[in-house]
Parts: structure tokens; C-alpha cells; sequence
């Protein structure tokens, strides 16, 4: 039985290449200033918020997709950051919980809420949760207990402070529907 041979083209064609480098510009405006980034097509918006822009407010809790520690809006639509490519973002105006507050620093109506309806505990999971209130409310669904639940259920609570996240999403709503 022969032996095969390996000639120079073998070796060329079998070698391992160099990882490839590549980047993706993108522009987009963040809690309303323009950002301007190369990056990796494989991050996240998660990562690209904490790490590369240092808003560390957007939590990261299972970096899967179950938990909503890690919503934020684009384009006035919630979503999930950590399974969002941050190249989706070009063009868009994302807004995180360091961007809702007031000008003056005062707080949202949803995170005065959270405060006045004792809806936190741990404060992991607030901003995710303050994200989706506040998108909840913009959408319409929380016309109702049951239906700021539904809406809400996405967003875990370790704490289980469900109750007080309801009422404060609700006193919203009912401020703004009256």
C-alpha cells in the first residue's frame, strides 16, 4: 500500500488560516447622542452598551433571552438587547434606562412608581422591568391587572416583587389614560 505524498499544495490547501477580522461600522443615537462604532458582527447590543459604552444600567442576567434583565428600546420598541446584534442598531435611536430620566435628573413617571409602589427589592432586574413598564404602557397593555401581567411576564423577578411592579405599571397607566 502506498503512502500519499504531501506536495506544496496539500499543505497550502490544508494549513489553517488566520482568523478573519472583521468589523461593521454602524451609527446610531443612544439615550439621544449620536454613537459612531466599528464593530464585531457577533456582539450584542448588551455588550456593546456595558462594555463599550459603560451603561451599566441595562443589566445582563442570562444572556439567552429569559429573563428581561436586559431590555431596552429601539425606536421606541422593546426589546431584548442581549440577542440583539448591535449592527441592528444602525439607524436607529436606542434608549436605555439611563436615558428615561428627566432633564433635570428627576425621575420617570414608571421609576417614581417603582419607588411609591415598593416594586423592587434586590434592584436587579428594575431596569429591565422600568424598560418594559414603560413600553407596556406606550403599547396600550395595561389597561388591566391581568393585562400588565401578560405583558409584563417576560420580565423575571427573582424577588418575586410581581404585586408591587403591577400596581406601579398600573398607577401609570391610570395617570395617563385620565
Amino acid at each position: 500500500m502506498a503512502t500519499p505524498v504531501r506536495t506544496d499544495e496539500t499543505a497550502r490547501t490544508t494549513a489553517p488560516s488566520p482568523p478573519l477580522r472583521t468589523t461593521v461600522h454602524a451609527g446610531f443615537r443612544v439615550n439621544d447622542e449620536d454613537v459612531e462604532l466599528d464593530l464585531d458582527p457577533r456582539e450584542s447590543l448588551l455588550d456593546v452598551l456595558r462594555e463599550r459604552l459603560e451603561l451599566t444600567g441595562t443589566k445582563k442576567g442570562c444572556d439567552h433571552g429569559h429573563c428581561g434583565a436586559c431590555t431596552v428600546h429601539v425606536d421606541g420598541r422593546r426589546v431584548l438587547s442581549c440577542l440583539t446584534p448591535a449592527v441592528q442598531a444602525q439607524g436607529t435611536a436606542v434608549t436605555t434606562i439611563e436615558g428615561v430620566a428627566g432633564p433635570g435628573g428627576e425621575l420617570h413617571p414608571v421609576q417614581q412608581a417603582f419607588v411609591d409602589h415598593d416594586a423592587l427589592q434586590c434592584g436587579y432586574c428594575t431596569p429591565g422591568q422600568v424598560m418594559s413598564g414603560i413600553a407596556c404602557i406606550d403599547e396600550g397593555h395595561a389597561g388591566d391587572d391581568a393585562q400588565a401581567r401578560e405583558y409584563l411576564s417576560g420580565n423575571l423577578c427573582r424577588c418575586g416583587a410581581y404585586p408591587g411592579i403591577v400596581a406601579a405599571v398600573r398607577a401609570v397607566a391610570d395617570r395617563t389614560e385620565g
